[in-house]
């Protein structure tokens, strides 16, 4: 069943086509994770002088607090065992926001955001979705706080959701669909299951000013304009492609408050690499477009022949690659329930 659902998703994702990538500079090295304490990078902020980092998983609340050499200076914790925290989000108040939204099995019948404030303190918000259970690792929180969860989607069809009203303690706070973003698969080298992987979401952020969002895959991020704020409108605009070459396991995405983008992947001794000015890339697509609305479908593009039918690549060669890389993707975590 695996190998049929796996082949029917790269299917989808070669129908769509291949993305052109922009001319956003290449991934330069920041600094090395070094610190054996975080091997399951998964999650990332930045305010400019330091980095926040969390792992995948884990059994406690752990948040590292790392300069800009990498090196861990603090670490905040709380007793809570979070389930599968996936990613990590800031706002401008300095308070962080876990996202324990990883289900891997679909088994959940609750996910949960763990806020904490600037002097570690924790609250727990339970969410539901409308719809069924989701695997998220995405977490994108708009200017005025509202937290949006975007779906790993095999299919490279992700959704959008957000709280149907201010959010309880403990809860549970009902979501809702407000979207869904179209991911393309493209040829970026890296990440754990070849192209497959190039359409599925593992990670959000948002700039400082929240005017411009962000989704990564395992290779590439996509960078959406958001001039009002709006991150349901934004990922229906057509994203600035970048591509993240050579990460193996490429999870965690930030902005600096200049705009630079900051990409990580697990694994001791990865970069964490910065792509300079990707924000104000993202800004002068959007004032270049025509009407300056956005798409019908956010997909960062694609190629067509004359007739508006998307271009196939090699199906052949992919399907059987990603065959092989679905069925090792099943066994790549070691707690997820």
């Amino acid at each position: 069943m695996r190998s049929v659902v796996a082949l029917a998703a790269v299917l989808l994702a070669l129908l769509s086509g291949p993305v052109p990538a922009s001319a956003a500079p290449a991934p330069e090295p920041l600094c090395t994770m070094k610190d054996s304490r975080i091997g399951e990078l998964s999650g990332l902020v930045s305010d400019g002088s330091k980095l926040y980092a969390i792992n995948d998983g884990g059994s406690k609340v752990q948040v590292f607090v790392l300069g800009r050499d990498c090196k861990v200076q603090k670490v905040m914790t709380d007793k809570t065992d979070p389930f599968d925290v996936e990613d990590l989000a800031r706002t401008p108040d300095g308070r962080l926001w876990l996202s324990d939204t990883g289900d891997n099995k679909k088994g959940r019948l609750t996910v949960a955001l763990l806020e904490m404030s600037p002097q570690g303190k924790l609250t727990l918000h339970r969410l539901t979705y409308p719809d069924g259970q989701h695997d998220t690792e995405a977490l994108i929180m708009d200017k005025a706080g509202t937290p949006y969860l975007i779906t790993k989607d095999i299919l490279g069809e992700a959704k959008v959701y957000r709280p149907s009203g201010p959010l309880a303690s403990p809860g549970p706070t009902n979501l809702e669909k407000v979207g869904t973003v179209k991911i393309s698969e493209t040829d970026t080298q890296g990440g754990p299951v070849g192209s497959f992987g190039s359409v599925l979401v593992t990670g959000g952020a948002s700039s400082a000013d929240g005017t411009v969002v962000a989704l990564r895959t395992y290779t590439d991020a996509y960078v959406y304009a958001a001039p009002d704020g709006d991150v349901p409108a934004a990922l229906q605009r057509t994203p600035v492609r970048i591509p993240l070459p050579g990460e193996k396991q490429g999870e965690a995405i930030a902005f600096d408050p200049d705009g630079t983008l900051l990409s990580g992947s697990e694994g001791v001794g990865e970069p964490i690499r910065a792509i300079k000015g990707a924000a104000a890339l993202a800004a002068e697509s959007a004032s270049a477009s025509t009407d300056g609305k956005p798409a019908s479908s956010a997909n960062g593009g694609g190629s067509s022949d004359d007739g508006g039918v998307p271009v196939l690549p090699a199906a052949g060669i992919a399907v059987a690659v990603v065959g092989l890389g679905w069925f090792g993707f099943t066994r790549l975590r070691r707690r997820r329930g």
